[in-house]
């Protein structure tokens, strides 16, 4: 299954609480499902992981819950970038965030909205 964003082909989405580590070189997305919609909730990249709490450790998780409802309703989709630089994931993803204005982006752990 693979879902399109911004003409990127992300692999996904599965449930946040099915991902297993690892995980490297990719630009990631988390989606809050609403029936059989999803919303794009937070964007970033990840050079690599093999913490399965990655997710749950997140500064924005607390948003993208507010925004699901609950860890059911959480996906995750990814876009692998392995042959790409860091800079190329970046390029990515701040298109997408950009884009797309994923509401727990710049968000803090206090749930506070950043400034970006």
């Amino acid at each position: 299954m693979s879902i399109q964003i911004l003409h990127h082909e992300f692999l996904g989405p599965v449930r946040l609480s099915e991902w297993g580590p690892p995980m490297e070189k990719v630009v990631y997305v988390v989606l809050a499902r609403d029936k059989d919609r999803f919303h794009l909730v937070y964007a970033d990249v990840c050079e690599h992981t093999d913490d399965r709490s990655f997710f749950v450790s997140n500064d924005s998780f607390k948003c993208w819950m507010e925004r699901a409802g609950s860890e059911e309703n959480l996906y995750l989709a990814i876009l692998p970038m392995f042959a790409s630089d860091a800079p190329g994931r970046r390029f990515v993803l701040d298109r997408i965030v950009h884009e797309t204005k994923p509401p727990c982006n710049g968000v803090t752990q206090g749930g506070t909205r950043a400034p970006l």
